[in-house]
């Protein structure tokens, strides 16, 4: 595993129960500021998901991911829903509301 990966995973580990953050944010946190697509990477490959909340990383506007490698987008917003982050009637995560930083 490399070291950006690694960290990675500890900012991930960071950002708090009914919070997100942007891939951009996390990759910045983790030290490459142009890393977002890295940190999708490694959060596809996620060992731990469980213990690693990769479910509350989005994009920069707050949409889901297509890909969200544990069980959709659907899954995704269930998880986040369950942990009572708020949507804009558009399917996107109020970032206004519910933005780790």
């Amino acid at each position: 595993m490399s070291e950006f990966t690694q960290k990675v995973y500890e900012v991930v580990k960071k950002i708090p129960r009914g919070c997100v953050a942007s891939y951009g944010q996390v990759a910045f946190l983790a030290g490459n500021p142009r890393g977002a697509r890295g940190v999708g990477f490694a959060l596809h490959r996620n060992p731990e998901p469980g213990v690693i909340p990769c479910h509350r990383v989005v994009f920069k506007d707050g949409s889901l991911c297509d890909g969200f490698a544990f069980g959709g987008i659907d899954a995704q917003r269930a998880l986040l829903e369950g942990e009572g982050v708020c949507f804009l009637p558009d399917g996107r995560v109020d970032l206004a509301r519910c933005s780790w930083l």
